[in-house]
């Protein structure tokens, strides 16, 4: 070998031992300063949160019950109506019709009524005057100035009298429960003809209107959807693990796709899982109703369902390894170790060690991005 490439070939090969052991330095030699903390025992606030829909808890649709065709809608989405407030009119002019058709029967019954009446006391007179006529004919016939077949007439007559008022009295009674029928058929048409006439049933604000004037309806149809707005809540949904942490009456905050953040507190649990999801509903109810709102708008709620105590590290020492187990990075003499753990409840900055870690061992308190096996020195605390 020429003594020029051998000289090249011991620089390359010394270049290569220095690189490699400025690398062990740096890797293996050289301590990286970082944030050190101890684990210490203490407290995180335990939270539940959930995704959510802004429901209502009686909400109200107005329904036709009679086939007719809209005619006015006085109300429209967002307005607030009160309770008895006319809403909306349907088309009545085929029920006032037969409504009148009831009204035309009556004052015709009421004729006859007067006529069986006077029919009565008629056939009441005439019977007085058959009595008087018997009574007259029984003192001739004692007294021998008439003869035995003109009693038996006057008796006659009497007993058809007699018959002609009871048959009088049956008319009249007839005339009475007809009256009486009629009166009731008065009184549906009334209250179907009332049906055109919708009315809010309780103070509140429209959500949706659902026909338009022109519109011919049948019973049951929608028209309108009313909420009372001091009734409003999140339906919230809880997994079965964690449902048991939540009491009725805990905090709550509700932050809505909106972006605005509303407070309130648990005013219900449901007793029903849902066998697919495993999920239950918990209903937060609001401190105050916000001032917009839609039925069905999402909301991320959290619930401060208390305190949990363990051994507590800042969020941030959390990683995983490469098998993707979730641990921390113990400082064993000056090197870190990865140790797996169990974590529990955690807020925004701490959580709870619930495994896998002691009090009083130190560990990196930001772990992303260093590894395992590193020569660490605490960072310095900045003077106060």
């Amino acid at each position: 070998m020429k003594p020029g490439r051998t000289l090249v070939a011991a620089l390359a090969a010394a270049l290569v031992l220095v690189v490699a052991a400025g690398a062990a330095y740096w890797r293996f030699g050289r301590a990286v300063v970082l944030p050190l903390v101890e684990a210490k025992p203490g407290q995180v606030a335990l939270r539940v949160v959930g995704p959510g829909t802004l429901q209502a808890r009686v909400p109200v649709t107005l329904a036709a019950r009679v086939t007719a065709t809209v005619r006015v809608m006085h109300v429209d989405v967002g307005d607030e109506v009160k309770r008895g407030q006319l809403v909306a009119l349907l088309d009545d002019r085929d029920l006032a019709a037969r409504r009148g058709v009831v009204d035309g029967q009556q004052q015709a019954l009421a004729r006859n009524a007067a006529a069986a009446e006077a029919t009565v006391a008629k056939a009441q007179a005439d019977l007085e005057l058959a009595r008087s006529r018997r009574q007259r004919d029984a003192e001739l016939l004692r007294a021998g100035f008439v003869s035995q077949a003109v009693l038996d007439a006057s008796e006659a007559t009497l007993r058809a009298a007699a018959a002609n008022l009871d048959n009088a009295r049956s008319a009249r009674a007839a005339r009475d429960a007809e009256a009486l029928a009629l009166a009731q058929e008065a009184r549906y048409a009334d209250t179907v003809l009332s049906f055109t006439r919708i009315v809010a049933p309780m103070d509140g604000v429209v959500i949706a209107r659902q026909a338009e004037v022109g519109t011919t309806v049948v019973p049951g149809a929608a028209l309108l959807r009313i909420v009372d707005p001091a009734t409003l809540w999140i339906a919230m949904r809880v997994d079965e693990s964690v449902v048991g942490q939540v009491q009725v009456g805990q905090p709550a905050s509700m932050r809505m796709r909106s972006g605005e953040t509303v407070a309130g507190k648990v005013a219900r649990i449901a007793r029903q899982s849902d066998a697919a999801t495993r999920e239950l509903e918990v209903h937060v109810a609001f401190d105050a109703t916000p001032e917009r709102f839609a039925i069905d708008q999402e909301a991320e709620v959290t619930i401060a369902a208390g305190q949990v105590a363990g051994v507590v590290v800042p969020l941030g020492a959390l990683t995983r390894d490469r098998q993707g187990r979730p641990g921390v990075l113990v400082v064993t003499g000056s090197r870190t170790e990865f140790r797996p753990v169990q974590t529990g409840a955690s807020d925004t900055q701490r959580v709870v060690v619930e495994r896998g870690l002691a009090a009083g061992e130190r560990v990196v308190a930001r772990a992303e991005g260093v590894k395992a096996g590193v020569r660490v020195q605490a960072q310095p605390e900045p003077a106060r």
